[in-house]
């Protein structure tokens, strides 16, 4: 097996999971924040920026990838972990997200997808081989099955026929997936938001025996309640000795949901996305870097922050940079956002190792949210 995964603790407040996920390139300490680098690239970081903030494993982009440059490319270059100078591990995502999202310029059929590509307009076709095919030459150390991720809202007959082709593609993609010893294949769960379907679809996962687990269908539009009911009744039947992987969640309040819920691993462009917007994630709650009110403050960002950005630049200075339109601007904020949410994860470690998880999260939402979340 590619990877191994060692529980180390359950947290006695809220049963969260404290554990090492060991993978052909290092061992990951989780729950784990994993920042997004769609294009072999976390926007606007190096490898070496990422490695100073702790950042442990990094996700890539399959469909992404396939398109520009080519995964024979990649594969020609020494595979992901060399083409963009990172030794730590990788997971690269099956595309599936992306191309169920490409909406009429897909088509879907038990065989795969059919898709006009965004860039081009070229016409492909993904089928769970060929993503196997794709994904064994990018290298990573954990890889996604091929899966139909429902829309929301979505009509309960339709779900069910996506994830029951979920299930015969995850089964396809593991028949053809032979770099075992290197990769770690991982399933994924859909269902949308009906219980009986996230458990049938659990269930046959499971009896596929998967080196680790994948949460998928959820962040697409339902509110964060809804998220955390189905997260309710679907992680407990995921094995315990596996990873379990929550995709597409990035938000603070969802991390720390996640992590009470027994999930282990998270991934989402949030932090730089909003970077780029001018938009900063403080121990205080959100800053909009933009406003007027920071035209003369010449404070840190966030005065209860270690981050470069913070430890060098102020308020003033951050949205001086935002308001030009200059690179660095985004550069700096990626770089406190980014460490803000591994470091949050860091301190839930901590919390769930001293059985006070619950407690964290409470005061964490109380100066986040302005409110205790109960």
């Amino acid at each position: 097996m590619a990877i191994r995964y060692e529980l180390i603790k359950e947290c006695k407040q809220t049963g969260a999971r404290l554990g090492r996920l060991h993978t052909p390139h290092g061992v990951i300490e989780t729950p784990i924040f994993m920042p997004v680098g769609t294009q072999a690239t976390v926007k606007a970081m190096t490898p070496e920026e990422l490695k100073d903030m702790a950042a442990q494993i990094i996700l890539s982009n399959t469909y992404h990838l396939y398109l520009r440059p080519g995964h024979e490319l990649v594969k020609e270059a020494g595979g992901l972990h060399k083409f963009m100078n990172w030794d730590r591990p990788i997971l690269t995502d099956s595309g599936g997200f992306q191309v169920f999202s490409l909406g009429d310029l897909r088509k879907i059929s038990e065989e795969g997808v059919e898709f006009q590509s965004h860039l081009d307009g070229s016409r492909h076709f993904l089928s769970p081989e060929r993503v196997m095919e794709i994904e064994t030459a990018l290298g990573a150390d954990i890889i996604m099955a091929f899966d139909e991720c429902a829309p929301y809202p979505a009509d309960y007959d339709y779900v069910k026929k996506s994830m029951e082709r979920t299930t015969r593609w995850a089964k396809r993609c593991k028949d053809s997936f032979e770099n075992t010893e290197n990769q770690a294949l991982f399933g994924i769960v859909q269902g949308g938001m009906f219980r009986d379907l996230r458990e049938q679809s659990a269930k046959e996962l499971v009896e596929l025996d998967f080196p680790g687990y994948s949460i998928g269908g959820l962040s697409v539009g339902e509110s964060k309640d809804l998220m955390y009911e189905v997260l309710d009744y679907t992680t407990p039947l995921l094995p315990k000795n596996k990873p379990r992987y929550l995709m597409g969640v990035g938000s603070p309040d969802a991390l720390i949901e996640g992590v009470i819920r027994g999930v282990d691993m998270f991934d989402c462009v949030l932090p730089t996305r909003i970077a780029r917007n001018g938009t900063a994630m403080t121990s205080e709650g959100r800053i909009a870097i933009k406003n007027a009110k920071y035209t003369r403050d010449f404070t840190p960002l966030d005065p209860n922050c270690t981050c470069y950005t913070c430890k060098n630049y102020t308020r003033a200075y951050l949205r001086h940079l935002y308001k030009a339109d200059e690179i660095l601007s985004s550069r700096l904020m990626s770089t406190h956002n980014l460490y803000f949410l591994i470091h949050l994860m860091k301190q839930v470690r901590e919390a769930i190792m001293e059985d006070r998880l619950m407690d964290f999260r409470n005061e964490f939402f109380a100066k986040y949210y302005g409110e205790t979340l109960l």
